[in-house]
């Protein structure tokens, strides 16, 4: 619940902004339409992925909690580079989507040759996440994004050139070979080659801009690469790690005390903790639904263990801690509702839990 909170927060402002830009540029209520259902999929998707890679962070070489989500499909030394052709390729789509041909024939022929990397780039992203040796579940909101994308940019791609096209079409020339010629690119086919002869030099300098950070000749291919557990993964990873469990309790100890409150000590596995109201709440709301629904205890429990270690392993500062505590208001007072509503005894219930 947590995380389609955060991803609300994100998203809605983001959606907000271009269907404003939308609205201003006076077009067909379908055409509105469509475009914001376009870009509503591209933003979530964006959000999804970047949230499904939060809880798959580690490299190969790091022995990790089987419970954490497993292990990133992006190397992290390369994902620089990754990163780079993505952002050039959504700069490109962007400024095709609402410029079109109004931009500088330099600027226009450039973003084309961003948008077309970014296709095959996509598809490696979808093939190397559609299979993972040791995980199952959430992987497949990886594919999202780059789906969105291609979707995208095939469209908007399809529609400048025939539009160019039409448009070649009507032009002439006094000069024979020059209007041969425009005929000839008129074509779609034979634009398309053109445009395909420019990949290579700018897929070259953009690398080599890259090398001079740091990255490798053949860091778009590493970043797939040098990973575990994935499609193109060619690395093994250390033995897992035993489980140990945090959860909450990581936001009880690290946060500011008089942000997360802390009540007490308290005993967990045979360790002492410190706990705050919001652990005790949730903790007793979780011991009614064992108690009341067992089956669908198991599926609370396997999302909790799923999702709660592996965010409490990103919890490293007191303000992340207050961030989470916030964030989790909202259920606290949902879970202190229900145990009003169906427990004889709520506080009795609450106070008893990780009893020392």
């Amino acid at each position: 619940m947590t995380v389609f909170i955060i991803l609300f927060f994100i998203t809605c402002p983001v959606m907000g902004y271009f269907f404003y830009k939308i609205l201003r540029q006076n077009t067909k209520p379908v055409t509105v339409i469509w475009e914001f259902v376009f870009i509503s999929f591209l933003v979530l998707s964006g959000c999804l992925f970047c949230l499904v890679w939060l809880f798959n962070g580690d490299d190969y070489y790091t022995a990790i909690d089987i419970v954490d989500g497993g292990y990133t499909p992006f190397a992290s030394k390369h994902l620089p580079t990754l990163i780079v052709f993505f952002v050039l390729a959504v700069f490109g789509l962007i400024k095709l989507w609402y410029k079109g041909k109004s931009l500088p024939p330099l600027l226009f022929s450039l973003c084309i040759v961003f948008v077309i990397i970014g296709i095959p780039i996509s598809a490696a992203v979808i093939i190397q996440t559609s299979t993972n040796t040791e995980q199952s579940g959430e992987t497949f909101l990886f594919a999202l994004l780059p789906i969105a994308y291609m979707i995208t940019s095939i469209t908007v791609l399809v529609s400048l050139v025939i539009a160019e096209a039409g448009e070649a079409n009507t032009k002439t020339y006094r000069n024979k070979f020059l209007n041969y010629l425009n005929q000839k690119l008129a074509k779609t086919e034979n634009q398309s080659l053109w445009i395909l002869a420019m990949l290579i030099p700018v897929f070259a300098i953009i690398v080599a801009i890259l090398m001079l950070f740091g990255q490798d000749a053949n860091s778009i291919t590493k970043v797939f690469t040098e990973t575990t557990t994935w499609t193109f993964s060619q690395k093994t990873h250390p033995p897992f790690l035993g489980h140990e469990g945090h959860y909450l309790c990581t936001v009880a100890v690290c946060g500011t005390p008089s942000i997360v409150k802390p009540v007490r000590l308290g005993k967990r596995h045979g360790h002492e903790i410190v706990v705050n109201r919001q652990l005790l709440i949730a903790n007793a709301f979780e011991e009614l639904i064992q108690q009341n629904a067992p089956a669908f205890h198991k599926v609370i429990r396997s999302f909790y263990d799923k999702y709660g270690y592996p965010l409490s392993r990103k919890i490293t500062t007191p303000k992340a801690s207050n961030a989470v505590y916030i964030l989790m208001k909202p259920l606290e007072y949902f879970f202190l509702i229900v145990l009003y509503l169906c427990s004889a005894k709520p506080e009795e219930k609450i106070s008893k839990q990780y009893a020392i």
